[in-house]
């Protein structure tokens, strides 16, 4: 869908591993940024009374996720600089995991969505944190729970062929300059150079 998927860099990890108030905070830097799909379709089928809910529905819900990370490409694609990174609350390879976590069947529409939509290749990953866990209205996950969403996440951007590098375990600040960092690495002297 675009010429240029290097620009595009994907954060990942189980839930409340702090990938969200790290992109947050990015975001707050002047960082374009999407949204985390799972958590916005949970609040929308909430305030319709929609039944497209982990707890309700886990395929539906499967696929008002791919549509948004769908949506949330093309805008990328659409309105970022010809040379700006785009930070993702995720990719469509979390949809995989996520439905391999429930033990549900990956449809082959959304397999070759995991193939043809690219980000760039190396993928931030958020390991599990306990000291900052914490449950709330959307992530109503146990610690275990995200413990195997990392795991599953790990697994399937490996086999859709991204390489992981890990976020440190560290306050936001920290990380958002190991972030910004490997921000400009990738664009290495010159924009577009990819010199990760």
């Amino acid at each position: 869908m675009t010429p240029e998927p290097e620009r595009f860099v994907v954060i990942t990890g189980g839930p409340g591993s702090g990938k969200s108030t790290l992109i947050d905070h990015l975001h707050g830097m002047g960082y374009a940024r999407s949204v985390e799909a799972g958590r916005g379709v949970i609040q929308d089928q909430r305030a319709i009374g929609g039944s497209a809910l982990p707890w309700a529905d886990r395929a539906l819900f499967a696929e008002l996720m791919l549509c948004w990370e769908l949506r949330s490409y093309r805008t990328a694609t659409a309105t970022a600089g010809a040379t700006a990174p785009v930070l993702f609350d995720r990719g469509v390879p979390d949809i995989v995991g996520y439905l391999r976590l429930e033990g549900l069947p990956v449809p082959a529409h959304l397999h070759a969505a995991a193939r043809t939509i690219r980000y760039h290749h190396r993928v931030l990953i958020a390991p599990p944190w306990p000291e900052i866990y914490e449950q709330d209205a959307e992530r109503t996950q146990s610690y275990a729970q995200a413990e195997r969403t990392y795991a599953s996440m790990a697994d399937v951007y490996t086999a859709y062929g991204y390489e992981l590098v890990h976020l440190p375990l560290a306050p936001v600040e920290e990380r958002a300059r190991f972030v910004t960092d490997f921000l400009g690495r990738c664009r290495g002297p010159e924009a577009g150079e990819d010199r990760v």
